[in-house]
């Protein structure tokens, strides 16, 4: 009876975890729904309203690695308190910005409660169970964000076209105050503090040739989407879709993001180098599709939704990636490899909707599709390459094994 109480409030801090995973993986990429809405109020042109995607990526990428290890003596229902409350802040900010700059503040201040967030969560989801329990608790987390990208985003887009952007922001500031009361009620006090990396963890990873190399990989394979994806909203009214549509094929492209979600993982499970090379391989394929056929209503709907499909499939094999070259190598700093990694999806995401943005400016629209071309065959190139200086390295200690 005991433990099935245990299980019970595990259960519910999952739920509680899960519920702020949703509002933030719904305020990461609801910009993409609401930026035509976005340029027609402050009157900034396209290419400057995709940086309420790449400066949230960039609050990310600062925060997940810096704030991380700046707080990993504090407690740790304390720490993800204040960070829902940091999020919430940062929402209604961008909710109420009077101008383009105040609202890309207000993205910064909830992008760096998101870095920190994933962080704080993955360490709590991981010790309120069981040891044979935590990658299925981990996993729960990212269900919050995939969820989000399914429904949240359409949601958030729906509410923006017939109420305002403001509104949509305002109703995601109100789901972070509700996930900051379930986290202050289910959330057990008593969490012990994680190990934390000794001094120059940052460093020391960063001088890791491998780590470097699954980083890079990180950073290109998964900004492969982004110069078409930023602008997803602007290419499906483009196209000739009605807003209602738009919110149903939003709708469409989540649910193949959450199929390409948890096919990516199974495929990754047990060789991820050998699964992200074909998962590249074929991002790469669409986007040179992408670029002949995107500007057809029928043909680029198609192809949005298989962008849907390919375009996370990569993330659980690229975070498995650095885990396990991070656990070899520096076993100690394991845990801040996995933030850094954060960072590095994050920094792709920056690359890409930065090469979309001059993509769009001096060639237009419908070529954004060279941005992904171009990082998508540089991510199959290092993947490659690493996987065959594994294979040298572990052909060399098989011969030094034989001796």
């Amino acid at each position: 009876m005991k433990q099935n109480r245990t299980r019970f409030g595990a259960s519910l801090t999952l739920l509680a975890l899960a519920i702020s995973a949703f509002a933030i993986g719904m305020t990461e990429f609801i910009s993409v729904g609401v930026m035509p809405l976005i340029v027609n109020a402050f009157g900034v042109d396209l290419s400057t309203a995709g940086l309420t995607v790449s400066a949230y990526a960039a609050g990310i990428m600062v925060g997940a690695p810096l704030l991380t290890a700046a707080t990993a003596r504090l407690p740790r229902k304390q720490l993800l308190l204040a960070v829902m409350v940091t999020f919430v802040v940062g929402n209604l900010v961008t909710a109420s910005a009077p101008s383009f700059a105040m609202l890309l503040i207000g993205r910064v201040i909830a992008a760096l409660a998101h870095g920190l967030f994933m962080a704080v969560a993955t360490v709590i989801a991981a010790n309120v169970v069981t040891v044979d329990r935590r990658a299925s608790a981990i996993a729960t987390i990212f269900t919050g964000l995939t969820v989000a990208t399914v429904t949240g985003v359409p949601l958030g887009t729906f509410i923006a076209q017939h109420a305002s952007w403001r509104v949509a922001f305002g109703f995601i500031a109100a789901l972070g105050l509700v996930a900051l009361v379930t986290n202050s009620w289910l959330v057990p006090n008593d969490l012990p503090l994680p190990t934390p990396s000794a001094r120059g963890g940052i460093g020391r990873l960063l001088r890791n040739p491998r780590i470097r190399a699954g980083l890079v990989i990180t950073a290109l394979g998964y900004g492969a989407s982004f110069p078409v994806y930023t602008y997803l909203g602007a290419i499906l009214t483009k196209q000739g879709w009605s807003s209602r549509a738009s919110v149903w094929i939003l709708l469409g492209y989540g649910a193949a993001v959450a199929v390409g979600n948890s096919l990516g993982g199974r495929l990754s499970n047990l060789q991820p180098l050998r699964a992200l090379s074909g998962m590249f391989g074929g991002l790469t394929m669409l986007m040179l599709i992408m670029a002949w056929g995107i500007h057809d209503q029928v043909i680029g709907l198609v192809l949005v939704i298989l962008l849907g499909l390919l375009a996370f499939m990569n993330v659980p094999g690229l975070q498995l990636l650095t885990m396990q070259i991070a656990e070899d190598e520096l076993p100690a700093d394991a845990q801040l490899a996995s933030a850094l990694n954060i960072s590095g999806f994050n920094v792709g995401i920056m690359i890409g909707s930065f090469a979309g943005g001059q993509l769009l400016t001096h060639w237009g629209l419908w070529l954004t599709p060279l941005g992904g071309i171009a990082m998508g065959a540089l991510a199959l190139i290092a993947t490659l390459r690493l996987r065959q200086a594994n294979s040298v390295a572990e052909t060399c200690s098989d011969c030094s094994s034989d001796d």
